[in-house]
């Protein structure tokens, strides 16, 4: 039996598809005890992480040592005074003293703070002065100890310093202060409701917010790891995404382990899809996540042959199915979409138990119970497009959504209101049962008495050769309400021009209905966007 068996119960339909998961755990569950210990008891030399980087250096660490050394850096932690509650920011990039150092936290009962090496130093003064840190553990990388050290300053904190990997002046080199402490740790109490990660949202619409997460957030992950990853026993997953991002709990540690496969980690910071075709290819990789970004760049370089791959997911926003296609052409493997948000586990997805549909986010997941509601709270019809929302169980506890948002219950009790969790996606969802993304339910455009998803538009324009990227918009329009407009970044080899714009229009809207056709283009060089990466419509509809 695997361990994650141990915490659930699976409930199956008449033809074998997964119908509902029910957790079951102690008061005191604790991932890193219950979960990681465990298997170092009953599996000790169980592959759990295998890393390389650019360089062309490697390590495969088991289970006993996973166990081992985030024992060392927890009897370190504790030594500097980190204690239950405590909140530790984490900037390690891919470095494999991440999942040493949140193990850590995790047996401390310390509340971890994955950021991303990219954060600016105004980003960690905000982050520094709206979740007060003890410690700091980070890269040596990338100027990281300096801009932590300005930011510290200008934010007034006094806290412990730690760098990985070499001696920074001012921080304490964990990876030497671990190797003298002690292994032995005695079980630090803990609750599976004490807070256990703290992660901040991109801000797509405005400050990031702190979103925070207990420790049976680990679990809710096994429907990720098991049903839409498909991270099988003995098996190698990999999924790519910086430890800063919530991606990463998603498909680096948590589920990947309950469900008995080890988990595969690039440490690189220039994109090459080749380099990442290569490591699949040394390492026999079996399982594979990435957002869609990677899709189109394989796509579009050539995808080498990877023999050893037999599932790949995709997740962070919707991928073009002419994408899709032609990876799946290609490696005749077929890309499964998932869905989800830094406050949830995955949400929905084209599960492994039931064929997959391009462009669609796939079924409800059977570990939660979503709904479709309009602006005023009522349930929208079959094919109508509503804001997906989570109706939390009897008893109101629902692990996998985060707990609270940092100092801001006002936050929270709205993104409850009416006591289902808002998500502020739109979708609709067919005869089938399966849902299809239409954008942030803000984004949709009301033209003409009709509503669109700004998504829809995009997948046509993205199939134009002169456009490399876009994004859709509604602007005030005096005929309309909202007219379309289409922001485009430009292929190299195209220049902008009023023919240009014209022949993008007519192009796009001979594949469009009528009351979704692009009535204006606009050029630009970039798009703003957040620092993980998405476009931010709200800053468009400002400018117009």
């Amino acid at each position: 039996m695997s361990l994650y068996q141990q915490f659930c119960t699976e409930y199956q339909d008449p033809s074998g598809r997964l119908e509902k998961l029910e957790l079951h755990y102690p008061d005191t569950f604790n991932y890193g005890y219950d979960v990681v210990d465990v298997l170092a008891r009953q599996s000790p030399k169980k592959r759990a992480l295998v890393w390389c980087n650019v360089e062309n250096e490697e390590r495969c660490f088991n289970f006993s040592q996973m166990s081992q050394y985030s024992n060392q850096v927890a009897n370190v932690l504790r030594q500097a005074g980190i204690g239950r509650g405590d909140r530790v920011m984490l900037v390690l990039k891919r470095h494999y003293e991440y999942w040493f150092a949140v193990l850590a936290l995790h047996k401390l009962g310390a509340v971890a703070i994955p950021s991303t090496h990219m954060l600016t130093v105004d980003d960690l003064v905000y982050r520094l002065k709206a979740a007060p840190v003890k410690a700091v553990i980070c890269t040596w990388q990338n100027q990281v100890p300096e801009k932590l050290s300005q930011a510290l300053e200008l934010a007034g904190c006094q806290v412990s310093r730690f760098c990985v990997q070499r001696d920074v002046p001012g921080f304490i080199n964990l990876t030497t202060a671990m190797e003298d402490a002690t292994s032995e740790l005695e079980r630090v109490p803990t609750l599976a409701t004490d807070p256990m990660l703290l992660y901040f949202t991109s801000g797509t619409t405005g400050y990031p917010k702190g979103v925070i997460h207990d420790f049976t957030y680990p679990l809710a992950h096994i429907v990720t790891a098991k049903y839409w990853q498909e991270a099988e026993e003995d098996g190698l997953h990999f999924t790519v995404a910086e430890t800063g991002w919530a991606k990463a709990s998603w498909g680096k540690l948590y589920g990947q382990w309950l469900v008995g496969s080890a988990v595969m980690v690039f440490d690189f910071d220039n994109f090459d899809p080749k380099q990442l075709a290569g490591v699949i290819n040394r390492y026999r990789v079996t399982s594979f996540c990435a957002p869609p970004t990677v899709y189109r760049y394989l796509v579009r370089k050539g995808i080498p042959a990877m023999p050893s791959l037999r599932h790949a997911t995709t997740a962070g926003e919707m991928l073009a199915p002419e994408v899709f296609r032609k990876f799946t052409a290609s490696t005749g493997l077929t890309l499964r979409e998932g869905y989800g948000q830094t406050e949830t586990t995955l949400l929905m997805a084209n599960f492994c138990d039931r064929e997959p549909a391009e462009g669609s986010m796939g079924m409800a997941s059977p570990f939660y119970r979503i709904a479709l509601l309009d602006k005023k709270g009522e349930p929208v019809a079959e094919g109508e497009i509503g804001e997906v929302v989570i109706i939390p169980p009897k008893n109101g506890r629902q692990p996998g959504i985060f707990v609270r948002y940092l100092d801001s219950e006002e936050q929270y009790r709205y993104a409850w209101r009416g006591g289902v969790y808002h998500t502020g996606d739109a979708a609709y969802r067919d005869a089938a049962g399966r849902y299809w993304f239409h954008g942030r339910f803000d984004d949709i455009i009301k033209t003409g008495g009709y509503r669109v998803g700004p998504y829809e538009v995009e997948n046509v324009l993205m199939e134009h050769p002169a456009v490399v990227e876009c994004s859709v918009i509604g602007v005030p329009d005096p005929l309309r309400g909202q007219a379309i407009k289409a922001i485009v970044v430009l292929a190299s080899g195209y220049e902008a021009s009023q023919n240009l714009e014209q022949a993008i229009k007519d192009w796009c809207n001979q594949k469009l209905a009528e009351y979704k056709w692009i009535r204006m283009v606009e050029f630009v060089r970039q798009m703003p966007k957040t620092i993980s990466g998405k476009i931010q419509k709200n800053l468009q509809r400002k400018l117009g």
